[in-house]
């Protein structure tokens, strides 16, 4: 059963249950979700599953408060007592409201799916991780295992709200990683690469076998040859794409209008202020099509669109959710997102990436008289309030009189968000959206993605052995 079917009548029942006690606005938020996942481990497709969700989430804003109840039934009578109870977070007298005139929006079909996953069978899946593990395998003589997971999901959303805003949504996620461990001589290597995008069954193509399995080969065999650098304060550059790791954090957190609201945000008192040089822009976007964290419509209605929150080194705008812009009386941006329909929407980052410059990488490499060169990163820690942030590099150069040298691994930069902005130099022409499995974990899980052209900042603190 879809439990996303629901008439204006009915829904317009539930959000004048929702409103009984005087709360000032209320959605509803109807979700169905089918998830997919197999895995090959020792050669073999030895892990299969697949799950079904749904339900629907009603949320009550009176104020500054939320309330929020969801239920996975059907059920009219479920439906009504979930909205009644979602209602107490007002406390005024039962009122009746008047019905508002529910427009349905026109949105962009930013993930057109070609094959739904609904038609794609385990069997069809199973020559495709096969292929790529023998791709990997036949490549390097040094490959001791293989891991390869891949993963798809569809989610169907109809959305209401006491505004008269009206709109579905159909989400596909396909997403597949592989990992690889090598062994040389006693020494073992493990390195990680994934592709995901918002696609149907058309994800499954040879080219992505080929793309991920070349990858994967030249990512482990580079640790062979890499060492752990002499740590200290130094010049880093920090290579185009999964560096975008750093805007997402270290910065795009503290620009997520709840944090600012209160006032936990290091930028909440910096909106139309310069915070780095001229000739920097940073973006949230939820406009590229078929991307990961890109999205017709957001959870609350907004349609997807594209924010600049840093127009040429100046503030300009935060993420809001609609409880956010009417705190700080703004548009919304399109940036509130929930886990499902158990979770609230909070506001979110979508795909976050800086704009182009106009030198080439090897000009930011060529000014550096010693210092060092990352280009992929596994994990990080960052401190929302005062933007400090640490991240584990795990491959990357020194730079030594303005050339990559010795190839480097297992290393932290260590940084201030605000800080580090202000000290980019210089950015590169080759900005790269890094279309791996990049998840947000705050709080609740959402699908992101991030980029960057290469950038040179001029001090960070590298760890490593002295």
């Amino acid at each position: 059963m879809d439990l996303t079917t629901v008439n204006e009548m009915d829904s317009q029942k539930l959000l004048n249950l929702a409103l009984r006690k005087g709360g000032d606005y209320a959605d509803l938020y109807f979700e169905q979700s089918s998830f997919h996942e197999i895995l090959l481990r020792d050669g073999e497709v030895n892990v299969a599953g697949t799950h079904n969700e749904g339900g629907l989430g009603i949320r009550v804003v009176k104020g500054q408060n939320t309330g929020y109840a969801f239920t996975e039934s059907s059920l009219p009578s479920d439906r009504e007592e979930a909205a009644k109870t979602a209602s107490y977070i007002a406390d005024g007298t039962v009122t009746v409201k008047t019905p508002v005139r529910i427009a349905t929006l026109k949105l962009p079909d930013r993930y057109r799916i070609l094959s739904p996953w609904e038609e794609v069978s385990p069997q069809e899946k199973m020559p495709f991780l096969y292929q790529l593990n023998d791709r990997i395998f036949s490549a390097d003589k040094r490959v001791k295992k293989v891991t390869a997971r891949l993963s798809d999901s569809t989610s169907r959303i109809t959305f209401y709200n006491s505004l008269g805003v009206h709109c579905t949504d159909v989400r596909p996620l396909a997403s597949l990683s592989v990992t690889c461990l090598m062994e040389n001589n006693g020494q073992r290597e493990t390195a990680t690469a994934s592709r995901s995008f918002r696609m149907g069954g058309e994800f499954l193509q040879p080219d992505l076998i080929e793309e991920l399995a070349a990858e994967i080969i030249a990512r482990t065999s580079f640790l062979f040859r890499a060492r752990q650098p002499v740590g200290g304060e130094m010049p880093v550059v920090m290579a185009a794409g999964s560096s975008g790791i750093l805007l997402h954090e270290a910065v795009g957190h503290a620009f997520e209008a709840d944090f600012v609201r209160k006032n936990m945000s290091i930028f909440s008192d910096k909106m139309g202020k310069r915070i780095c040089p001229k000739g920097i822009t940073v973006i949230d976007d939820g406009t590229i099509p078929g991307n990961r964290g890109s999205l017709n419509v957001d959870d609350e209605g907004v349609p997807g669109q594209k924010t600049y929150m840093v127009t040429d080194g100046i503030l300009t705008s935060f993420l809001h959710d609609r409880i956010s812009a009417r705190f700080f009386q703004v548009e919304p941006t399109g940036n509130g997102r929930r886990e499902s329909f158990r979770h609230m929407p909070l506001p979110r980052m979508r795909t976050t990436y800086m704009e182009n410059g106009t030198d080439p990488e090897k000009e930011l490499i060529a000014s550096v008289k010693k210092g060092l060169y990352v280009d992929s990163f596994s994990n990080g820690q960052v401190q929302i309030g005062a933007g400090d942030f640490t991240f584990y590099v795990k491959s990357g150069y020194l730079i030594e009189n303005g050339k990559l040298t010795r190839p480097i691994k297992d290393t932290n930069i260590i940084g201030n968000g605000p800080q580090t902005l202000a000290r980019i130099t210089d950015v590169a022409n080759n900005g790269i959206i890094d279309n791996g499995t990049w998840t947000c974990g705050k709080e609740q899980s959402c699908a992101v993605s991030c980029g960057m052209p290469s950038v040179l900042i001029s001090s960070l603190t590298v760890g490593g052995h002295v």
